[in-house]
């Protein structure tokens, strides 16, 4: 019996580390390399433990019975029909204690995700605004007032509050090394916090199916020193396009395009953004 139970164990660890392995090299989401992603991730560990522990009890159970009852087989046996109170408060006190230990720390770890980092509370966070559309993304950094497509550049250890906003159909802005996902859609603001630890280049996607264009719904977020953050934001200033309304809304077609960066918003040059009616309590486009 020890035997098997150890291989079933042992069946289960070789079955975390592949799936650990994978989640690595692909996604990354086992691999965190921010603080919102690494509360993420000891919230998926502990509620594979739980399950796990589950697993394992339901497969000892299972062996024990069939081992000690499988050579007693008995035609002539009639179960009492009276029950077993015990073991009917057993099976339904444990699910009651499974859920409250998967519910409490969920619960906490959502709220405490409303938040920017605990880790990083003395630092000034960075906002940028996010814009989802067929089939690119749009960044906008109101206090440097520039613009990026299909890429982000953030500084490197300090939180940033990404506004979440869509032009068309809805997606879901997710970095899988850093943390979560949160929806963009038309006529709502959402938001999400994320950090990096340390400078590196971090692959984000649209994880919500948007046509044919879904699989270019990619872009980078690469983390710079504050140094080298900098350093970029006056290259970009002296050296790249001012961005116009006419650029802006060719931009917002349906369509795929590769890499831009604008020293400017539309705002600059006079040009006052038709969102569509968004309406986002008081917040328009590169405006607060």
């Amino acid at each position: 019996m020890k035997k098997i139970g150890l291989k079933l164990f042992a069946a289960l660890t070789l079955l975390l580390v592949a799936l650990t392995g994978c989640a690595a090299d692909n996604q990354n989401v086992l691999n965190p390399q921010g603080p919102v992603a690494r509360t993420q991730f000891h919230l998926i560990v502990w509620s594979f433990v739980l399950m796990a522990i589950v697993v394992l009890g339901v497969f000892i159970i299972f062996v024990v019975v069939l081992v000690k009852n499988g050579k007693k087989n008995n035609p002539n046996y009639d179960p009492e029909d009276d029950g077993n109170v015990k073991l009917e408060i057993t099976w339904t006190v444990i699910p009651i204690i499974i859920v409250i230990l998967l519910a409490i720390p969920t619960v906490k770890t959502t709220y405490d995700l409303e938040k920017p980092p605990k880790t990083a509370e003395a630092k000034t966070p960075m906002t940028i605004v996010v814009t989802s559309a067929d089939w690119k993304w749009i960044f906008r950094y109101p206090e440097q007032n520039i613009e990026t497509v299909n890429y982000v550049t953030i500084p490197a250890d300090r939180p940033i509050k990404f506004e979440l906003q869509a032009k068309g159909a809805m997606n879901s802005f997710w970095v899988p090394s850093l943390g979560g996902q949160a929806y963009t859609m038309p006529n709502m603001q959402m938001s999400l916090w994320l950090q990096a630890d340390h400078p590196g280049d971090y692959i984000g996607r649209g994880a919500n199916f948007t046509g044919k264009g879904f699989a270019h719904m990619q872009f980078n977020v690469i983390a710079k020193s504050d140094k080298d953050f900098n350093k970029w934001v006056q290259h970009v200033k002296s050296t790249a396009p001012r961005l116009t309304e006419e650029k802006y809304n060719e931009i917002l077609k349906p369509g795929t395009v590769g890499r831009m960066t604008f020293s400017s918003t539309p705002k600059d040059d006079g040009a006052d953004l038709d969102m569509s009616g968004m309406d986002m309590g008081g917040m328009h486009h590169g405006k607060h």
